[in-house]
């Protein structure tokens, strides 16, 4: 029988090179939806924020955020739609929302502070469900924090217990909608699902 081989490709260089400063090991990096962002997290407790050019080959630091009490394990963008907004999560336990209110100027405009232990995951909902963040916690459990639409810091916050046994490290968010196709002509109705992955061993299906 004929065998084929799986080639794998040998790493090229990288398009650029991007010595950030942080002063601890970086845990995330995450860019923006028009990929002119980019944003890490660190050991530091520091996020920063650097604009980069379209083919991320040219960078500038744009801001330097003291964002927690202690290491930061992810930032997530939300969507553009929403303004300039991003959200970070730590071992302090908290989860925090930031704001550009002026061009390099952030500002804290929520923060979550009921999880029992580390936050180890977030990531926000597709925008067709608002703005919405879901949260991973070392204490088992998920919360989803929800803009109201009014006041910067004024959200809905839902609490799941007990979602893992041990712990919660991952969370991601399904589409809001999936995409017509020859057996289905139109797009089905936007529905909330989501998914977490525990120290359990365990990934579960959410849906709301």
């Amino acid at each position: 029988s004929h065998t084929m081989a799986t080639m794998v490709a040998q790493p090229s260089a990288p398009a650029a090179s991007i010595d950030t400063q942080h002063e601890d090991m970086i845990h995330d990096v995450q860019l923006d939806y028009y990929g002119k962002r980019l944003a890490t997290c660190s050991s530091d407790r520091i996020i920063k924020i650097f604009d980069v050019s379209p083919d991320q080959s040219q960078h500038s630091l744009s801001a330097n955020i003291a964002a927690h009490e202690g290491p930061i394990w992810q930032v997530a963008w939300a969507h553009p739609k929403f303004g300039s907004i991003l959200a970070s999560c730590s071992y302090d336990r908290k989860v925090c929302v930031w704001k550009e209110v002026q061009p390099q100027q952030w500002t804290q405009i929520y923060t979550y502070a009921e999880h029992q232990s580390s936050v180890n995951a977030i990531s926000f909902a597709p925008h067709e469900l608002g703005l919405k963040l879901a949260c991973a916690s070392a204490d088992g459990s998920i919360s989803i924090l929800t803009w109201k639409g009014t006041g910067d810091n004024a959200w809905d916050e839902r609490l799941i217990p007990n979602a893992h046994q041990i712990g919660c490290n991952a969370v991601s968010w399904a589409p809001a909608a999936a995409p017509a196709s020859a057996t289905a002509p139109t797009a089905t109705p936007v529905q909330a699902a989501l998914v977490t992955g525990g120290c359990d061993g365990v990934v579960k299906v959410w849906r709301g």
